[in-house]
């Protein structure tokens, strides 16, 4: 493959990962939402959670770049069960109601609701944090968290973030491979794909490693995952060993990444051959459906495109 490291590596860079300012609004609200949480707590009488645990790709620190802000800040928010049994509220739903009633504000567009895993509160500038509710006790010495769902269901919400820290440990480049898919699977409005929780399973179960360039280390990750994939698409929960993909929903959102990873390789595999390194920078260029590459291939000086008529490159005009 010709090298394109620099450039894909100034791709994850300014178009890919969160800026640490961004980072730090994030992190701003989020922490100021936990401080609204604990003073409604206090004003209604209502004990205070005993701990906040950091999920998701906040926690993981997989988050990307959103052109609508519209990222999603996952913190569990752990109550004895005790206190909630005190206070009448031990039901799943019960609790979930009553977080997303003390957590409204006047001051926000569209108000706090909840979901069947969480209270969603949405901010103006078009990021949500969703709380996932959880209730603790101890059974024979054992600690026991359940999260509150349709039914109150046992959960490990640490055990993830727990995974991941020790995968990257392993595996140098594993988060930049887990951004760059992130990234490709949202650059299109119109597909529905999996979540990043499933993604980033993949990309770890299928990280190819023997490649030194990222570059390399990505589209062969990726045509790995496209192989795996067409003989099974089942993700499984690398903590506990559940399957997070029966679901109709999770099932549909597999076999649309399936579909659309096999559509990218009919002209991704020329990765592989080609030695034009201008038609590689316009071949990621229509993968990521973005214009970023384009620019890179103005910055190559000497020309090495003779036939401007090829039929590939009437393709990367389009929008996908």
């Amino acid at each position: 493959m010709i090298d394109c490291e620099k450039e894909i590596k100034k791709y994850w860079d300014e178009e890919v990962k969160l800026s640490e300012d961004d980072v730090g609004v994030l992190r701003g609200n989020r922490d100021e939402n936990i401080k609204k949480l604990k003073k409604r707590l206090m004003d209604d009488s209502f004990p205070l959670h005993k701990e906040e645990i950091n999920q998701g790709s906040y926690s993981m620190k997989t988050i990307i770049q959103h052109p609508r802000n519209d990222y999603d800040i996952d913190v569990g928010i752990v109550f004895k069960e005790d206190d909630l049994q005190k206070k009448g509220k031990n039901n799943p739903l019960e609790i979930r109601k009553y977080i997303a009633e003390i957590m409204k504000d006047d001051r926000f567009n569209k108000q706090p609701d909840y979901k069947k895993n969480c209270v969603r509160v949405y901010y103006n500038d078009g990021h949500h944090i969703d709380m996932p509710i959880y209730k603790e006790y101890k059974n024979e010495n054992k600690t026991i968290q359940e999260l509150a769902s349709s039914l109150w269901e046992e959960s490990d919400p640490k055990s993830i973030n727990k995974w991941f820290v020790k995968r990257k440990e392993e595996k140098s480049e594993l988060k930049k491979i887990v951004q760059l898919f992130k990234k490709w699977a949202r650059s299109r409005n119109s597909w529905s794909l999996p979540s990043g929780l499933i993604l980033t399973i993949l990309a770890n179960e299928k990280y190819v490693s023997y490649y030194s360039r990222l570059d390399e280390k990505f589209y062969w990750t990726l045509k790995a995952l496209k192989d795996r994939l067409k003989y099974d698409k089942k993700v499984f929960n690398p903590t506990n060993n559940d399957e997070i993909t029966s679901s109709d929903k999770h099932s549909v959102k597999v076999n649309n990444l399936t579909k659309r990873l096999d559509e990218m390789f009919v002209f991704l595999e020329e990765l592989e051959t080609t030695s034009d390194k201008k038609k590689v920078l316009l071949i990621w260029k229509r993968f990521f459906n973005d214009d970023f590459f384009v620019n890179q291939v103005k910055e190559i000086k000497e020309a090495t495109i003779t036939n401007t008529n090829q039929p590939w490159l009437k393709q990367f005009d389009r929008k996908n």
